[in-house]
C-alpha cells in the first residue's frame, strides 16, 4: 500500500514539473489561422509556419531574435510535420524546455494545421497560380 502512495506522489511531482505553454499557443492561433487563410502558395505556408514558431520560441525562452529562419522548417513529409535544426536542439536552454514541457506537442499541432493548408494548396496549383498571376 505504501508503495502505491509513493508512486502516485512521485507521479504528481513529475507532472508538476511539466511546463505548459498552451497560453502562448492560444495567443498565436488567431494570427496563424489568418495567415494560413491568406497563404497563396506552399512557400507562403512554410514562411508563416516559421514566423509563428519563431514568435512562440521567443515568448517561451524570452529571447527575441535568438532563433533564425533556418532553425525550424515545415516538412509535411516528416511524421512530426517539421524539422528542428541540430543547433537549436543542442542549445541547453532550449533542450531543457523541449524535454520538460508541452512545447513539442504545441509545435506538432501548429505543424499539422500548416501541413493541412500546404496539402490543400499542393492539390490545387491552378487556383494558386491564378491568384498569383492575375491580370490587372
Amino acid at each position: 500500500m505504501d508503495k502505491k502512495i509513493n508512486y502516485q506522489a512521485r507521479r504528481s511531482t513529475a507532472m508538476a514539473r511539466q511546463l505548459s505553454y498552451s497560453k502562448y499557443e492560444q495567443e498565436l492561433r488567431p494570427e496563424l489561422r489568418q495567415n494560413m487563410n491568406i497563404a497563396e502558395s506552399t512557400e507562403d505556408v512554410k514562411k508563416f509556419f516559421v514566423y509563428t514558431i519563431q514568435k512562440l520560441f521567443g515568448r517561451v525562452l524570452e529571447r527575441k531574435g535568438a532563433f533564425t529562419y533556418e532553425d525550424i522548417r515545415l516538412d509535411p513529409q516528416e511524421q512530426s510535420g517539421f524539422i528542428i535544426s541540430d543547433k537549436l536542439l543542442e542549445d541547453p536552454d532550449f533542450a531543457a524546455v523541449w524535454r520538460n514541457s508541452d512545447l513539442a506537442n504545441i509545435v506538432k499541432r501548429i505543424a499539422d494545421a500548416a501541413s493541412n493548408r500546404h496539402r490543400h494548396l499542393q492539390k490545387n496549383p491552378a487556383k494558386t497560380e491564378s491568384k498569383i498571376c492575375q491580370a490587372p
